[in-house]
């Protein structure tokens, strides 16, 4: 602007402020910055808005045990950073590995990680293996196994812990396979945590307890494969893996 001009509007709103003050009104400055932190048009407002909705999803669904949880293995943090580029890439993240190595921490730190990116939806379900075949078991509430299996298929986060911990028959294997099966082609991103190995041609595998069908799936759903080794730190008072 000229400065000519830009003195007479610098002039008139000078005016223009003198009359609204004498009637009790003060202008917002044209300064004003209006991509403020505190400013809730501004992006990164709206970002830390999500982010404090998604931590506290995280937090309700995270044991107390877990809530220090932290996505310190990079492979984890990368899976993590993949899943909030978009879901459809994400796949699985398997992390097998002996009890008490951190492969429970890892799976909570990594769901934190999303979390604290401020994503525009977060829903989560983190389960016990064992549990889930539990509440999946026919009862006598008609539909009710159904719509616990549809709940979990469909939820946007799943974490599925200790794999290959119950016992095996042909409906937990049939169970195993609807339940990623379904995720698998919803490109749902979901977290797995095994005691087992992913293929252990000396000893039991995970192909063992899930069987062939289900085994194949979930080679076609993960990703990230991440084997942890070392000792257990429950015995040594680390965290719980």
């Amino acid at each position: 602007m000229p400065e000519p001009a830009r003195a007479g509007r610098a002039g008139s709103l000078g005016a223009l402020d003198r009359i609204l003050a004498a009637k009790g009104i003060q202008l917002v400055p044209e300064s004003a910055d209006e991509q403020s932190p505190e400013n809730p048009g501004d992006r990164e407002w709206h970002r830390r808005a999500r982010a404090e909705y998604a931590m506290n999803r995280w937090q309700t669904g995270t044991p107390p045990r877990f809530r220090d949880a932290e996505a310190t293995l990079p492979e984890v943090a990368a899976w993590a950073d993949k899943v909030q580029a978009g879901n459809e890439s994400a796949g699985a993240l398997l992390l097998t590995g002996h009890t008490g190595t951190g492969k429970t921490h890892q799976a909570y730190g990594a769901l934190r990680r999303i979390a604290e990116a401020g994503p525009d939806r977060f829903e989560l379900i983190a389960v016990n293996s064992a549990d889930m075949y539990g509440m999946l078991r026919p009862s006598q509430v008609m539909g009710s196994s159904e719509q616990e299996l549809r709940r979990l298929s469909e939820v946007q986060y799943l974490l599925l812990d200790d794999l290959g911990t119950a016992k095996t028959s042909e409906w937990t294997e049939e169970v195993t396979y609807r339940l990623f099966n379904y995720r698998y082609s919803h490109c749902l991103p979901t977290i797995i945590t095994s005691n087992l190995p992913a293929r252990d041609e000396n000893g039991p595998d995970l192909t063992d307890f899930v069987g062939a069908r289900v085994a194949s799936r979930l080679a076609e759903m993960v990703t990230t494969l991440v084997p942890m080794i070392g000792d257990d730190r429950r015995r040594g008072g680390g965290r719980a893996a």
